[in-house]
């Protein structure tokens, strides 16, 4: 693994944003790139249908000593830990290895939920913490990856196949809250909050679509960061390889773009799990009550899905990123504005619609979240990929963990407050970010 990265400001994938890449070599037989994305966002639609619809059932049906909700908050504490050392895992075994085992963690959780108890519950999520660290790693550093060599191969701008990569997955990925919160609906019948007596068909189902989704995994090509499968000295030693892979994670939290993007990756996370343990909990459900959540939770995976495509679509570079990013912290900074004012004064027919709205513009900005990040990282640090987006994670999954564990005692508008500050300041960062990036790539160019 390549890790020549001296924190430079601008890395050459950024100049190859504005530049056409090298034709590869001749004589190397072309890859289908574009059938691998469609694999992986097929079989992570088809896994996360089934965890996103039992993390949203979770705080309903296992409500004894709040099982359900501390399990979610172990579970992110786990995978925040883990996600410090994943990029070694992922580096060791390999990106389609690591997506591979990382299915396993979600399949024991919803298995787990068969018989929910704390001696079930919480080694699931425990493990599933660590299993959620590789897989992500791992599918950052693949989509990439699969990018950068789809533009080399086709002689297309590398930011361009990222942004469209990036995408599509997120796009797929985004529509898991539409399909599962859909199943869910149509298995679940006028259960009793806090029962899991009419849960088991459902999570039955999921258990199989999981296991589809797994075995999609198993026809990906097996591709590392650098496009180099196979190719690696045979005489660089496993210790060695994970003492390299290890300091080039450390070395990331010195980088001044690492600790810049920081402020930007924790909102993202603080952003997911206010929908999760906030919006449905002191929104939703006294609005509409337990029924209306899967719906509105669906309107919220549907606008999400399209986002994430829409925003792949149009990402280009540096410039688009950045555009795209500030209209989607902007529109949702209007949904946190509005809840402040109004969310409890709302009567009537446009009361009942009122959730729907505030879920569609939240699903507007964690589409560009989600698609943005993906390729800003990519875009950004080249050569270290597997370390940048264990740190994507460690931050997003520790800002989830703090949200879960803290929600339930913080009344709604002092979550919004804090969520405002929270978004103010990785605006900033992240606009002091892009600047000095550009200024760096203007200094290079002119010299």
């Amino acid at each position: 693994m390549a890790m020549d990265e001296e924190t430079p400001l601008v890395d050459d994938a950024v100049n190859s944003s504005t530049q056409t890449p090298h034709h590869s070599n001749s004589n190397k037989p072309i890859i289908n790139y574009k059938r691998d994305v469609h694999i992986l966002s097929w079989a992570f639609l088809l896994i996360f249908l089934a965890y996103g619809a039992a993390q949203n059932l979770e705080s309903t049906i296992n409500t004894e000593g709040d099982l359900g909700t501390i399990s979610l908050g172990i579970l992110y504490l786990s995978f925040t830990f883990f996600s410090v050392i994943a990029s070694v895992v992922v580096g060791n075994l390999g990106t389609k290895n690591a997506l591979i085992l990382g299915t396993t963690g979600y399949w024991l959780f919803i298995a787990a939920n068969l018989k929910p108890t704390w001696y079930t519950m919480v080694p699931a999520s425990l493990y599933l913490g660590f299993t959620a660290s590789i897989i992500w790693v791992a599918q950052g550093t693949y989509i990439t990856s699969t990018a950068r060599g789809h533009a080399i191969a086709y002689d297309l701008l590398e930011g361009t196949v990222i942004g469209k990569f990036n995408g599509e997955f997120w796009g797929m990925f985004a529509s898991h809250q539409l399909v599962g919160n859909l199943i869910t609906l149509a298995l679940l019948r006028g259960g009793k909050e806090g029962s899991t007596s009419g849960t088991t068909p459902l999570f039955i189902v999921f258990l199989f679509t999981m296991t589809v989704g797994t075995i999609l995994m198993c026809f990906l090509s097996k591709r590392s960061a650098t496009e180099k499968e196979d190719e690696q000295d045979s005489s660089v030693s496993f210790c060695s390889s994970l003492v390299s892979l290890f300091k080039a994670a450390v070395a990331l939290l010195l980088d001044i773009r690492i600790l810049l993007v920081v402020p930007l990756i924790a909102y993202s996370g603080f952003q997911q799990a206010f929908v999760w343990a906030a919006f449905t909990k002191y929104v939703v459900q006294p609005t509409l009550g337990e029924t209306g959540v899967g719906g509105v939770m669906a309107v919220y995976g549907a606008v999400d899905a399209v986002c994430s495509l829409a925003a792949g679509r149009l990402t280009s570079g540096l410039s688009t990123i950045t555009v795209i990013v500030l209209s989607g912290v902007f529109i949702q900074a209007i949904a946190f504005l509005l809840l402040f004012v109004n969310y409890s004064m709302i009567e009537g027919v446009f009361g009942f619609l009122y959730p729907f709205l505030i879920a569609a513009l939240l699903g507007i900005g964690d589409g560009v979240l989600n698609t943005q990040l993906s390729a800003f990282i990519g875009i950004l640090f080249k050569h270290n990929l597997e370390g940048a987006f264990a740190q994507l994670k460690f931050w997003q999954s520790l800002s989830i963990a703090i949200v879960f564990f803290m929600s339930p005692h913080i009344a709604l508008h002092i979550i919004l407050v804090i969520m405002l500050v929270i978004l103010f300041i990785s605006v900033a960062a992240f606009l002091f970010l892009i600047l000095k990036v550009e200024r760096a790539f203007s200094f290079r160019t002119t010299t």
